[in-house]
């Protein structure tokens, strides 16, 4: 068991489960984390609790302060910078007929990288790029594109339910989804359905998905040719919540069978 805090950086949405030694601290604090990219500003997500190694990546990096006025002011600034450093990278992009949609940059809190990520459809050779800004803004510069998911995640906007985008509001990690998620769910494979704003498969197929897998396993399939107590039939329906599924009978019609009661009957 690890003593940690769960963070989010103010650059990016995922969360991060840090060390924090002695300090003493609550929900809502920031803090200076030192990471791969320089020194990042935090915020405290979730106070001091213990969390098991398995779930945890090693080794965790930790808190070295909490947050000064003085660093507030300078990622204040910085943030200005950075939107200045935006704009040049576009126009230095279009200099050398770069096909790259440009989605945000910020700088470390101690200015040592400039990051930009940026969205494309094929590979772009940015290395004219990257030597330009860093010339201009003397730091370490690092162009990092990102796919329509990161990109939605992002820049987040509204999902077909209505609500924020959950990559945007709230997931910390874009899990694989797949178009057998959606069968599993008997959803109709309409792409205006089950695709999201960036065009991929919905986040959200992944969370009951395992849910139907377990309520379907004592559940004929549809398209299963049974034996009824009414004669053969097709089963052209089923739903796993209510145990119920429908067969089709050549003189009968549609008859909706429950599966506990046939279980029942059966013994």
């Amino acid at each position: 068991m690890y003593d940690v805090v769960v963070v989010s950086y103010n650059n990016i949405r995922n969360i991060d489960y840090l060390l924090y030694g002695d300090l003493v601290l609550n929900r809502g604090n920031i803090v200076v984390v030192e990471t791969d990219n320089g020194l990042q500003l935090a915020t405290v997500k979730k106070e001091s609790y213990k969390e098991k190694k398995e779930n945890l990546v090693l080794p965790l990096r930790s808190i070295l302060r909490l947050a000064t006025e003085e660093d507030l002011k300078i990622d204040e600034n910085n943030k200005i910078n950075a939107e200045k450093a935006l704009l040049d990278a576009r126009k230095f992009s279009k200099e050398l007929s770069l096909k790259m949609n440009f989605i945000e940059a910020y700088y470390s809190l101690d200015k040592s990288q400039l990051l930009f990520f940026f969205f494309a459809d094929e590979r772009v050779d940015f290395r004219e790029l990257a030597k330009r800004l860093a010339q201009k803004y003397k730091t370490r510069i690092e162009l990092r594109q990102i796919g329509v998911r990161d990109k939605a995640k992002k820049i987040g906007g509204l999902g077909p339910c209505g609500l924020f985008l959950c990559c945007n509001s709230f997931l910390t990690d874009l899990s694989s989804v797949s178009i057998n998620m959606a069968k599993n769910q008997y959803l109709a494979l309409n792409p205006t359905k089950i695709n999201g704003v960036c065009g991929r498969l919905l986040c959200c197929l992944g969370y009951e998905n395992e849910l139907y897998s377990e309520l379907k396993k004592d559940m004929p399939k549809i398209g299963t040719i049974m034996e009824t107590e009414y004669g053969l039939g097709k089963v052209v329906a089923v739903d796993v919540f209510k145990k119920t599924y429908s067969v089709d009978l050549k003189e009968k019609g549609i008859i909706i069978f429950d599966k506990e009661k046939t279980n029942e009957s059966n013994k």
